[in-house]
């Protein structure tokens, strides 16, 4: 090999390797570090039902839950209501194939919201085995094959609204928020063979006031997923509950500090940055923001700023260079200073309802809306649309990024944005 040829050889070796250690699989729920936030650049921002597609594949009936991605495969979790069937579905990265879908049956009568499908929540991964939770149908744990490594039965799920929490993987354990309704409650299993660690039980109407007993119970609950931080030094799992936001440790469910002023409905997943914690409520709901850490009740020590009431908030939002950005339930896109919670812009996005979560990447923010148009915006104090993509099928879902490419979850299908690999 001349030494011309060997520098090129390198070079390419070189780029390589740089193109690798930029892309990122997406494991669970919101990515791997369940904020929502990607750290690959150059992902695709425009394209429509036959740009820049590289494969869609037909669903066989409609559901709200977000792909999990990892290396080859694509695992997306779906019900056949027609069936009774609680399913799990592993296709090829490559071409949309079908590899498998494994699953139970569950046919016994399960209150939802005729808007959230069964099996809601989004599987979660560690490139060995993937988890997925059917609700009152159980959780179920898989290898790569589709091959049931153990399944745990945690009881009867029931709200009018159905649910949505996702399973999520950190260190050993799989942490599973089992609600919402009159049993909700956190619990930590053994990720190798189910067994339960720990339990966290959420008292319904835990806080005892007026406005939660006063309310329909019906119109109660929370629907969020945990995130996992280092803060000072210490590892803590952080939730919104019900009318409070708290830490806990990962290893023993002890709960380490508890921060109230959200409402009693939640949807949305706690953001966390800068050493900041974020809390949102829903329904007419109210936000919170408190500084992270410390012990016990720190609400009047540690909360920084309170919305008391705010828009109807279904997805969850992100946090970039000092500023929160969220695409809410009615259409309408908002940037907050994460440290005084001031409104720096509010903006109208055509596309009617979202239930989205924002994904952001590059400085991006990436979002669905009910109609299926996809938006992509600057994470800017000043707002500035980058492009609008239809696909024109209704999705509740979020959008997902993987190595360059984009994977949405519509009613109908299973889309791949970008360049065929």
């Amino acid at each position: 090999m001349t030494s011309h040829a060997h520098r090129w050889f390198w070079l390419v070796i070189v780029l390589a390797l740089n193109v690798s250690a930029s892309a990122e699989n997406w494991p669970a729920w919101r990515g791997p570090r369940g904020d929502g936030t990607c750290t690959e650049k150059g992902l695709p921002t425009t394209w429509s039902k036959t740009e820049n597609v590289a494969w869609k594949v037909k669903l066989p009936e409609r559901g709200n839950s977000t792909p999990a991605v990892w290396g080859d495969r694509v695992f997306v979790t779906q019900a056949i209501e027609k069936e009774g069937q609680r399913t799990l579905m592993c296709f090829d990265r490559a071409n949309g194939k079908l590899l498998w879908q494994k699953g139970t049956e569950w046919k016994d009568k399960e209150p939802t919201h005729g808007t959230n499908p069964f099996c809601a929540s989004s599987p979660v991964t560690d490139g060995e085995r993937v988890i997925a939770w059917y609700g009152s149908a159980g959780l179920f744990c898989y290898d790569f094959d589709g091959n049931e490594l153990w399944k745990r039965d945690l009881g009867i799920q029931k709200h009018i609204w159905g649910y949505g929490a996702s399973p999520v993987l950190h260190g050993d354990l799989c942490y599973l928020h089992f609600g919402p309704g009159e049993r909700s409650f956190l619990i930590a299993v053994n990720k190798q063979t189910g067994e339960t660690v720990w339990n966290h039980d959420e008292p319904y109407n835990k806080d005892g006031t007026s406005e939660a007993k006063a309310g329909n119970p019906d119109y109660y609950g929370s629907w969020s997923s945990p995130i996992f931080r280092d803060i000072n030094g210490r590892n803590e799992l952080l939730i919104s509950f019900p009318f409070r936001a708290c830490g806990l440790d990962p290893l023993t469910g002890k709960e380490f500090w508890t921060c109230t002023g959200t409402n009693a409905l939640c949807y949305t997943s706690p953001i966390y940055a800068d050493g900041v914690v974020v809390a949102m409520g829903g329904f007419n709901g109210m936000s919170i923001a408190l500084k992270a850490g410390g012990n016990g009740d720190v609400t009047k020590e540690q909360r920084i700023w309170r919305h008391p009431k705010t828009k109807q908030r279904i997805g969850s939002g992100v946090i970039h260079n000092g500023h929160i950005y969220i695409h809410n339930d009615p259409g309408i896109a908002e940037c907050f200073d994460l440290t005084t919670g001031e409104t720096v812009w509010e903006q109208r996005l055509d596309g009617g309802t979202n239930w989205s979560s924002v994904m952001l990447a590059d400085g991006l923010c990436y979002t669905i809306t009910q109609k299926g148009d996809c938006f992509v915006f600057k994470a800017d104090p000043k707002f500035e649309l980058v492009a609008t993509n239809s696909l024109g099928e209704q999705s509740n879902s979020s959008i997902v990024p993987s190595d360059g490419q984009l994977f949405i979850r519509t009613y109908q299908n299973l889309w791949c944005i970008g360049q065929k690999k």
